[in-house]
């Protein structure tokens, strides 16, 4: 009998798709192959185009998820609910992680207990430059003597490695904020918790971005979640300058009252949850702020 390789006892990928059943299984194609076989698990966000049925066909060895509705972000908590494994990594449909990287991901998650997530280098396109919010990430100017890496306020969704108890711990993705941005929020509540989030240059993740993007509902949907989050989590002072730049990008795209209507209804929702993050997360934020301010100029 052959031994289930190290990888797979101890990481599950999860992936996330929506009606892009062609990309999903080139990403899930990858993914099996890696040497290391990680437990892949599949949300599908109520996909119309088939997906469901053409992966478990092809792909017998991924776990499907399907959920009736599209949850956007939060489809993700649905895989984690499926994950036994110690950690679990995730990817997009248009996103997936390159040899020995996850199970670079374990070696520092097994020798370091004060990091609760990583987030990966991410190479974009044939021509695998890196982001360039990888790029800000590699310069954080927040103090990383005591962590494997340079020390973050935040990771990309897409390209990460948790604890699975502290993704769990933290909750998931909140539904209401669906995509964009959403990981602010759990990023928050994980440095409040009093671990560490840290960039890891040498775990890669590639990126072949979808063409399949609404870009201007994007740009929105970021501004009105920031509001929330910001309304969830920040001072007041800096819940309402987030707000004012969100009315702002709204006028611009010419939605102002559709869109602040639905920002604002949500406000009683928001109060209702609504705990300060502490003075040591509210400085790193400050650090991290006043850094991309002296790089910009």
């Amino acid at each position: 009998m052959t031994a289930m390789p190290m990888t797979a006892a101890r990481v599950t990928v999860v992936v996330l798709t929506h009606n892009r059943v062609e990309q999903v299984l080139d990403t899930l194609a990858k993914l099996v192959a890696l040497p290391d076989r990680p437990s892949v698990v599949l949300v599908d966000n109520a996909s119309t185009d088939g997906t469901a049925q053409r992966v478990s066909l092809r792909y017998p060895s991924v776990r499907v998820v399907t959920s009736k509705t599209n949850l956007g972000a939060a489809g993700r908590n649905l895989g984690v609910a499926c994950v036994t494994t110690d950690y679990v990594a995730f990817c997009d449909d248009d996103t997936w992680w390159e040899t020995n990287s996850l199970a670079r991901a374990i070696s520092i998650l097994d020798a370091w207990p004060e990091v609760g997530v990583l987030s990966a280098r991410v190479v974009v396109g044939e021509e695998e430059a890196s982001d360039a919010t990888c790029a800000l990430m590699q310069v954080s100017p927040l103090d990383a003597r005591a962590l494997p890496g340079p020390a973050l306020i935040g990771y990309m969704a897409g390209a990460s490695v948790f604890r699975t108890a502290v993704f769990r711990r933290a909750g998931g993705y909140e539904p209401k904020l669906f995509i964009g941005g959403e990981e602010e929020l759990v990023a928050l509540d994980v440095l409040a918790s009093g671990l560490a989030i840290v960039y890891a240059d040498d775990l890669v993740v590639h990126h072949h971005p979808s063409t399949l993007r609404d870009s201007a509902r994007r740009r929105r949907l970021l501004a009105r979640n920031a509001a929330w989050i910001a309304w969830l989590r920040l001072p007041m002072p800096e819940a309402w300058r987030t707000t004012l730049r969100a009315l702002v990008l709204m006028r611009r795209e010419g939605t102002l009252l559709r869109d602040a209507a639905a920002m604002f209804a949500a406000l009683p929702w928001a109060l209702a949850r609504r705990r300060v993050i502490p003075p040591r997360v509210r400085r790193m934020r400050a650090i991290v702020f006043e850094g991309q301010q002296r790089l910009d100029l």
